[in-house]
C-alpha cells in the first residue's frame, strides 16, 4: 500500500511539474526568423494568412532585425508590432 502511495504522489508531482513547464514555454517569446507557421499564429494579431506572409517574406528578404521590420509584411502594421513587443526575439 505504502509503495501504491509513492507511485501516486511521483504521478502528481510529474504532472505538476510538466504543466508548469509548458505554461513557462507559452508565455517564452516567440523567435519571428525560425518559428513555424503554427507557432506564428499563437501571436497576438497573427493568423494562418500572416503566418505565412512572415515566412515568405524572411525566406525571400533574409531575417527580420527589429519589431519595426515586420511591418515589411503585408497586413502587418504599428498596431500589430505594438502588440507583439515583448512576445517576440530575433
Amino acid at each position: 500500500m505504502k509503495k501504491l502511495l509513492n507511485c501516486a504522489l511521483l504521478t502528481l508531482a510529474l504532472s505538476v511539474t510538466t504543466l508548469a513547464v509548458a505554461q513557462e514555454d507559452a508565455s517564452a517569446p516567440i523567435d519571428i526568423n525560425h518559428a513555424s507557421a503554427e507557432a506564428l499564429t499563437a501571436l497576438p494579431g497573427i493568423g494562418d494568412v500572416k503566418a505565412q506572409a512572415i515566412i515568405e517574406d524572411r525566406d525571400a528578404n533574409g531575417p527580420f532585425s527589429s519589431l519595426d521590420a515586420l511591418t515589411r509584411v503585408k497586413g502587418i502594421g504599428e498596431g500589430t508590432v505594438q502588440d507583439l513587443n515583448d512576445r517576440v526575439t530575433f
